[in-house]
């Protein structure tokens, strides 16, 4: 690749992050633009970064490249310069860690209330989501539980709290449009709690993130958001047409 072309596509790179890039999904998340903004933030940061280290190379390149009669000089340290390209970025990542505080607790500290959230049971297992839904008596693992795999139905504008539990191998739920990815691992004790909360109605992509096994690929489920009154219908209309639930569940966890 050429400078000039390399340069073009640097430039049109940061111009569409500045925007918000063409490449990340709708957000329909809550907490989706703090998310993003972070992005764009560092996104900025770490291109002004590479803009300066590689334009000093390419000055060095030319300042003292290898002339006639010139005799190189060797250097053994600059206790100036060391200070500075550690220190500097020592502080860039400190103000990150404090700037963006805020968005991680909303995502990952600040669960909502378990009394005023949808809350739903994920496990994963090759190839394939298996979602499970309290029944009418709002306890998980009873005879009344709704099951079923890769769809997950929610209600917009409501808060979704999620065990998520792995069955055999690491698997990585991906809510792409919630900007929510969230690694988790084989066996009882690694259950993971995760939440989310949409705010347009719609049908969204589940993936796995995590390459699980040679039917990875097929991994695939869908989100499908609904009105509050949707939401409702839909679950009346399964409670009704409700089938024995699968052979797999759990109790919720203790103080959640």
């Amino acid at each position: 690749m050429s400078v000039v072309t390399f340069g073009v596509a640097l430039f049109c790179s940061f111009g569409t992050a500045l925007a918000g890039g063409p490449w990340l999904p709708e957000n329909v998340s809550t907490i989706g633009e703090d998310i993003d903004h972070l992005y764009r933030v560092i996104f900025v940061i770490t291109t002004i970064m590479f803009v300066l280290t590689q334009g000093v190379l390419v000055f060095f390149i030319f300042r003292y490249r290898q002339r006639p009669g010139r005799r190189a000089a060797y250097v053994h340290d600059n206790a100036t310069v060391e200070t500075v390209w550690t220190v500097v970025p020592g502080i860039i990542l400190l103000v990150l860690a404090v700037y963006q505080w805020n968005a991680w607790a909303d995502a990952k500290i600040r669960a909502p209330d378990s009394d005023e959230a949808i809350r739903v049971e994920i496990l994963a297992q090759q190839f394939e989501w298996n979602i499970r839904y309290p029944g009418p008596d709002g306890v998980f693992d009873t005879q009344d539980d709704l099951t079923m795999k890769n769809q997950l139905y929610i209600p917009r504008g409501k808060p979704v709290l999620v065990q998520l539990r792995a069955l055999d191998v690491i698997h990585s739920f991906f809510l792409p449009n919630l900007r929510v990815k969230q690694d988790v691992l084989p066996g009882p004790r690694n259950t993971i709690l995760l939440w989310f909360d949409a705010n347009k109605s719609g049908t969204y992509e589940i993936a796995c993130a995590e390459l699980c096994g040679l039917g990875h690929y097929r991994m695939r489920g869908q989100l499908f958001v609904y009105t509050p009154e949707e939401f409702e219908t839909w679950l009346e209309n399964k409670y009704k047409a409700k089938t024995p639930p699968a052979d797999w569940g759990w109790g919720w966890e203790d103080g959640v």
